[in-house]
C-alpha cells in the first residue's frame, strides 16, 4: 500500500477539510497520502444543508472574521467549480416578534458590503402581497428580503478536490482505515488497513495531519495515544427532503420562534430540502440518524411558513450527519462557533501533529490555505498559494457558461436527452465528455441501471472517483438514490461487485 517510500504529509480523513489540503499541498509539490476509512465525504461532508454562504445568523454571535471569510471565499469557489456551485436567491419573510426589521436590514447591509461581493446581485426588500415567492406562503407576511448565496453539491465538491489532488501526484486511499500511528526516528509510521482485505501497511511520513472530522478525538485517543483528548463538540444536524413544495427558483430562510433558523431550498429539480437541526449528539458519529422529534419539528418549522403543511408522508428521503465543531463551551449548540482551530503539536526533534477542529464548507479552501502555513513552517516551503484561480476538474468554464456547455455537450452527443445532458454537466463539468468518450448513440452507454443511469458513467465514478458501492453512486456522486427503485438499486450494487471482483482477479 504505501511501500518503503516517505511521503512529506499523512493526512488522516477524507472530508472537505482532508481533501482540500491534499489538494492545496500537492498542488505545491508536496508527496501526500490520504488514508479514508469509508467512502470520500461519508461523513460530515455529504450531510450539510449544500450551501456556499456567509452565515447570516452568524453575525448575531459576533462572528464577524468567519462571516467575512466565508462571503469572500462564495465567488471564489463558484468560479472553480460552476458545475456543482450556482447563485441561489434566499427569501427571508419578516415576521413579527422574532427578528425586528431593523436588525435584518443591518445584517443583510453587513452580509453586502464586507464580502467583496462581485457577481453576486444584493439585497432587495419584496413585496409579499404581491411578489410571486409569496404565493406559496401564508398570507401572515407582508414583506421579505431578499439576498445572495450560492449552492453547492458538497459530495462532488469533496470527490473533485480528491481527484485534483491525485492528478497532481497525491495518494489517496479509500476503504482503509488508520489503526496505529507512532513517532518514529523522527517520522510517523501509521499503520493503514484495507477494509477488504485486512492487510495492513506502514507508511511512513514527515507530519501527520489528522483531518478525522467527528472521529477526530477518537483518532488521538485511540490511534495515537493520547488519552482522554476531547475538543469537538458534536452537533447532529437533519434534514428532510420532500416532493417539490414550490415552483418558485429562489430558497426560503424561516426563522423560528425559538430563535433557530431552517432553509427550504430547490433540490434535485422535483423535490425541496427542509433543514437544518441544531442538537448535540453522543455516540459513533457514523450511526447518526434523524430522530423523530427532529422530523417532527422539520415539518412543523416549515408548516409555520407554508400555506400547504409539510406532513410526515410528504417525505422521500432524509439524512442526517455529525457537525465535529470546535468546543468553545457554548451553553446551546446553535450557538458553538463554526470557525475552524488548527493546533500543532512537536516535541522537539519529533514529527509534527496538527489537528485541525471545527469549520465550514464554505471555508474549506482558506482552512488549507492556512493548514499549507503551518506545514510549511515545519517542513519549509514548497510553491505559492494557488488554488483560488485554479478550476477544479471539469470547472473550467465561465461561471456564467453552465447553458453553453450543455448545449455544446448535446452538439457532440445529440442522442442525448436534455435533462440527462444537463445533469451530466451539472455532475462532471467539461469532464461529462471523459465519461462518455466514444458514445454515438444510447446503447454504446451499455446496461441501463434505472432513470437516466448507464454503465458508462458507473465504470467512470469507479476508475476516476473511487466509487466502490452503489450507496457511493447513488446517494454521493449522482444522487439518483432518489429515483431508482429499491431492485434497481441492488441489481447496481450486484453489478459494481462484479467489476470489483474483476479487478481484483486481474491484479492477482
Amino acid at each position: 500500500m504505501g511501500g518503503e517510500a516517505i511521503h512529506d504529509i499523512f493526512i488522516i480523513g477524507g472530508g472537505i477539510n482532508g481533501c482540500g489540503i491534499a489538494r492545496d499541498a500537492a498542488g505545491r509539490g508536496f508527496s501526500v497520502f490520504l488514508a479514508e476509512m469509508s467512502d470520500l465525504a461519508s461523513g460530515t461532508s455529504s450531510g450539510s444543508t449544500k450551501l456556499i454562504h456567509g452565515g447570516l445568523r452568524y453575525l448575531e454571535f459576533y462572528e464577524f472574521r468567519l462571516v467575512r471569510e466565508a462571503l469572500m471565499e462564495r465567488e471564489v469557489i463558484w468560479r472553480s467549480a460552476p458545475h456543482i456551485v450556482w447563485p441561489l436567491r434566499f427569501v427571508l419573510p419578516h415576521a413579527k416578534g422574532i427578528r425586528p426589521a431593523w436588525m435584518i436590514r443591518l445584517g443583510l447591509f453587513l452580509y453586502d458590503h464586507i464580502g467583496g461581493r462581485r457577481l453576486l446581485p444584493p439585497t432587495r426588500t419584496l413585496d409579499m402581497r404581491s411578489d410571486a415567492a409569496g404565493k406559496p406562503l401564508k398570507k401572515l407576511f407582508r414583506r421579505a428580503f431578499e439576498y445572495s448565496d450560492c449552492w453547492v453539491n458538497d459530495a462532488r465538491l469533496v470527490v473533485l478536490n480528491a481527484r485534483d489532488a491525485a492528478d497532481r501526484g497525491a495518494t489517496i486511499r479509500t476503504l482503509s482505515r488508520v489503526t496505529g500511528a507512532r513517532r518514529e526516528a523522527g517520522l510517523w509510521a501509521v499503520t493503514v488497513e484495507d477494509a477488504a482485505t485486512g492487510e495492513t501497511a506502514t507508511v511512513r511520513a514527515r507530519l501527520l495531519v489528522n483531518a478525522a472530522g467527528p472521529w477526530i478525538d477518537e483518532v488521538l485517543s485511540q490511534t495515537i495515544g493520547q488519552n482522554g483528548a476531547h475538543n469537538v463538540r458534536l452537533v447532529q444536524g437533519s434534514h428532510i427532503v420532500i416532493e417539490k413544495k414550490f415552483a418558485d427558483p429562489r430558497a426560503y430562510f424561516f426563522q423560528n420562534r425559538d430563535g433557530r433558523i431552517i432553509f427550504a431550498i430547490p433540490y434535485e429539480n422535483d423535490y425541496t430540502l427542509i433543514g437544518t437541526t441544531d442538537r448535540d449528539y453522543e455516540g459513533d458519529p457514523g450511526a447518526v440518524t434523524i430522530t423523530e422529534s427532529e422530523i417532527d419539528y422539520l415539518c412543523a418549522a416549515a408548516s409555520e411558513y407554508f400555506v400547504e403543511p409539510v406532513r410526515r408522508e410528504d417525505i422521500v428521503w432524509t439524512y442526517s450527519a455529525v457537525r465535529p465543531l470546535y468546543d468553545d463551551g457554548a451553553s446551546k449548540a446553535q450557538e458553538a462557533t463554526r470557525d475552524y482551530v488548527l493546533m500543532a503539536e512537536a516535541p522537539a526533534g519529533e514529527a509534527p501533529l496538527i489537528d485541525v477542529f471545527g469549520g465550514k464548507i464554505t471555508t474549506y479552501r482558506r482552512l488549507a490555505e492556512h493548514m499549507l502555513e503551518k506545514i510549511e513552517g515545519f517542513l519549509g516551503p514548497r510553491g505559492a498559494k494557488w488554488t483560488a484561480s485554479a478550476p477544479l476538474p471539469g470547472g473550467d468554464f465561465a461561471p456564467d457558461g453552465f447553458e453553453r456547455e450543455v448545449a455544446s455537450l448535446r452538439a457532440a452527443y445529440p442522442f442525448l436527452e436534455a435533462a440527462h445532458a444537463a445533469r451530466l454537466v451539472r455532475l462532471y463539468g467539461t469532464r461529462a465528455r471523459v465519461l462518455l468518450g466514444p458514445a454515438r448513440a444510447v446503447a454504446d452507454l451499455g446496461r441501463h441501471f434505472g432513470a437516466d443511469l448507464y454503465e458508462a458513467e458507473i465504470r467512470y465514478l469507479m476508475a476516476h472517483e473511487w466509487a466502490a458501492t452503489a450507496e457511493d453512486v447513488l446517494w454521493r456522486r449522482t444522487k439518483r438514490g432518489l429515483r431508482l427503485t429499491a431492485r434497481e438499486a441492488a441489481a447496481l450494487e450486484d453489478y459494481m461487485r462484479g467489476i470489483a471482483r474483476e479487478r481484483s482477479t486481474a491484479a492477482e
